[in-house]
């Protein structure tokens, strides 16, 4: 059994715990909103034709925020299609993911899901085929109370009371050039700004999310940044991160560490937005919206769009089935981004239903929580405070795409008002259990109150309608307290978390 201690202190804190890093995704795509979360058929469906057994995994799940319609979808989309009497509105292609796009929801259902749900809206503007006008118009129709074209015509469909959405993503993935409308980084730089600065003429008090990178393996990454943070720095408030490509290829060792790329991205990207900062002499700090990340399976089959004339509505795409070394990965990520609260202000794990999601269901039949809605669920719901810079020591080993990464992984929170302690705990090791040793003397008189640990033998088990429970976090009876230390074993590829309370 391998060794390995952390030390937390209450003296080191990084910053607060976020609510908004709990976020998800809802994008037009596949099945994540027709049969996914909006499906009339279902015998749990409401008025709107919403599934309520989804809306219940949604609240378990802990999301605080989702953001929505895209993702690749919103860069062609018209949001007017979605408005209005759903039995007049019309279908469109989607040549995002070569689609045909019924328009049963829109606006209006979405903010009326998100509060059913409780959670914030986050709305996308398309910057790809449309621009300044289009994010205005869509901005009047949501924020302003009426009087006006467009805040009237929301009146006449049903919500007298404007929606008030804060946050608003400035397009999605300009830089890629898969993206419809892909643009240089000066002129979506350029674009993105005349929009942030007359969206702020509509309603000075929106968050402004400006596209960065779609990932770090990008060959812009940075410069890109760079660039469109120089021309817009002043009218924003985030910079956006993207990345799927963590999946375990047969290296199963590197897949684990997959975290030590997320700190490398945010820690890139923010010290790009810091340069920026220094050399146009401003004051205020840009943060990150890393508002698109999972793990993801592209190569697979489900991740194939359609082609020639097969435009379906709603196809299959992108149904990864999570096994446990997935959910231990989505784990170790959201450590990651509990330990750069201090520069990571919002984050969405992409995406809810179906679509690579924690949440699956069957068209009018069952809804099932796959392995990484553990580990999400219980971080959302037992996070609390402000989060605390630990320091492990821990033996490494070499990682084939990471060289020597550390067995263990953890980050502490601590709720000032309670006293309670909360750590979450990675075992990297593909083979060796660990034995956990956790300095607590800066917080005298505590004791677990819960641990629990997802692993499994067999670490490729996956979660289906069948069985979703066999392999869901377990008590670990091996953590305890003696003076002032906790102790724990966790088992290979595995991940924890300790709930400490005073006595």
């Amino acid at each position: 059994m391998l060794s390995a201690s952390v030390t937390v202190d209450p003296a080191f804190v990084v910053g607060p715990v976020r609510p908004r890093t709990f976020g998800s995704f809802v994008e037009h795509l596949g099945r994540c909103v027709y049969t996914g979360i909006h499906d009339p058929g279902h015998p749990t469906a409401d008025e709107d034709g919403f599934r309520g057994d989804v809306l219940d995994l949604v609240r378990e799940l802990g999301v605080t925020t989702v953001r929505y319609p895209g993702g690749n979808f919103v860069s062609g989309y018209r949001w007017e299609d979605g408005i209005g009497p759903v039995g007049e509105r019309p279908r469109r292609l989607d040549l995002a993911w070569h689609s045909t796009e019924p328009n049963l929801v829109g606006v209006d259902e979405f903010v009326r899901w998100c509060a059913r749900a409780g959670v914030e809206p986050m709305m996308a503007v398309n910057l790809g085929t449309r621009g300044v006008q289009e994010a205005l118009d869509l901005l009047e129709y949501c924020n302003v109370p009426g009087g006006t074209r467009w805040s009237d015509e929301r009146r006449k469909n049903g919500a007298e009371d404007p929606y008030r959405v804060k946050m608003w993503c400035l397009g999605n993935e300009m830089d890629g050039p898969w993206q419809i409308g892909h643009k240089t980084a000066h002129e979506y730089g350029r674009l993105a700004t005349e929009t942030a600065r007359a969206m702020r003429m509509v309603d000075p008090g929106v968050e402004l999310v400006v596209c960065g990178s779609s990932g770090s393996q990008m060959p812009t990454f940075g410069e890109w940044e760079h660039v469109v943070l120089t021309e817009a720095y002043e009218h924003v408030d985030h910079v956006s991160a993207h990345a799927y490509y963590w999946e375990e290829d047969g290296d199963l060792a590197s897949f684990l560490a997959s975290a030590v790329d997320m700190d490398h991205f945010v820690e890139s990207v923010a010290a790009t937005a810091d340069a920026v900062r220094a050399a146009g002499k401003h004051s205020k700090r840009i943060n990150i919206s890393f508002d698109e990340w999972n793990v993801w399976y592209q190569k697979r089959a489900e991740s194939r769009p359609p082609s020639g004339d097969d435009w379906p509505v709603a196809p299959v795409l992108l149904e990864d089935r999570y096994n446990v070394a997935d959910a231990v990965v989505v784990g170790s990520l959201l450590i990651s981004l509990l330990r750069h609260t201090d520069r990571v202000h919002a984050a969405s794990l992409a995406q809810l239903v179906n679509v690579i999601a924690p949440i699956m269901t069957e068209p009018g039949g069952r809804v099932w929580k796959q392995t990484i809605f553990h580990p999400f669920a219980l971080t959302a719901r037992h996070a609390r405070g402000e989060v605390l810079r630990v320091a492990v020591d821990a033996p490494v080993h070499e990682t084939a795409k990471f060289g020597e990464v550390s067995a263990v992984d953890a980050v502490a929170t601590h709720d000032a008002e309670t006293g309670d302690v909360t750590l979450l705990a990675v075992n990297r090791s593909t083979t060796d259990p660990v034995a956990l040793d956790v300095d607590l003397r800066g917080f005298p008189g505590l004791r677990v109150v819960e641990a629990l640990t997802l692993a499994n033998p067999d670490h490729t088990w996956a979660a289906t309608a069948d069985d979703d429970a066999s392999v869901a976090p377990r008590p670990n009876a091996s953590a305890t307290v003696v003076d002032g230390r906790a102790v724990a074993q966790l088992p290979p590829v595995s991940w924890s978390v300790v709930r400490l309370a005073r006595a």
